[in-house]
């Protein structure tokens, strides 16, 4: 049997159905074993965290600048299901004169969001995933060569920078954008670190994570 008559095999293709359902199971088990981890913080471990983090996220946002790398506009996301709080860093980061945008789905390409500018008086509604986002006003778009920094959510991590979301790709389409050239910062609790992942080939691992007690720095 020649090389290309083996990968278009039955057998082939139903073990790598297989393979998939095995990796699709694990992130599953992963995800759900994270997450209650994170729902089940005290609210006083997550101030603290949330303290400890941006503090953290402010010694990098200096690093960089001192390096000569301008940081004038980062996107943030608004936190929940027990997510490390953003909501402090919006503050911050206005008094250093650093704009902010949020992400907000696509509403023509499914699966790919768009960056719009936010402040504390812009008009909001809420996604599909009642995840609060700027109302769609096009002279609100962020182009992605705009953004000097993303900050990223994500459900579990490694040493390596590998990351896990909540399986939508999102995040991953929008950082395999070539126009995207902002550095690219996980945001997570400690407890959200893995030995290791189930990785999928179109998985993008990140520079930079931030957790309260650690900056992993893969650049």
């Amino acid at each position: 049997m020649t090389l290309l008559q083996a990968a278009t095999s039955p057998n082939h293709h139903a073990q790598r159905n297989d393979l998939w359902s095995a990796r699709d199971e694990a992130c599953l088990l992963l995800r759900r074993q994270i997450r209650k981890q994170r729902r089940e913080l005290s609210e006083a471990f997550q101030q603290q965290a949330a303290s400890a983090a941006q503090a953290r996220l402010v010694a990098l946002l200096e690093q960089l600048q001192a390096t000569g790398q301008k940081i004038n506009t980062l996107s943030l996301y608004f936190s929940c299901d027990g997510e490390l709080n953003t909501r402090p860093l919006f503050e911050t980061l206005w008094q250093r004169d650093i704009q902010t945008c949020l992400p907000v789905l696509h509403p023509f390409t499914p699966g790919n969001l768009l960056f719009l500018h936010y402040h504390a008086d812009s008009p909001m509604t809420f996604n599909r995933f009642g995840i609060p986002e700027p109302k769609l006003e096009t002279r609100r778009i962020v182009l992605p060569a705009q953004l000097d920094l993303i900050l990223t959510p994500l459900v579990a991590f490694d040493a390596q920078g590998n990351r896990m979301g909540m399986g939508g790709g999102y995040y991953d389409r929008t950082l395999a954008n070539p126009q995207v050239t902002a550095l690219a910062v996980g945001y997570a609790h400690d407890c959200q670190q893995a030995e290791s992942l189930p990785l999928a080939p179109w998985d993008k691992t990140l520079p930079v994570i931030i957790t309260p007690t650690q900056t992993l720095d893969n650049r």
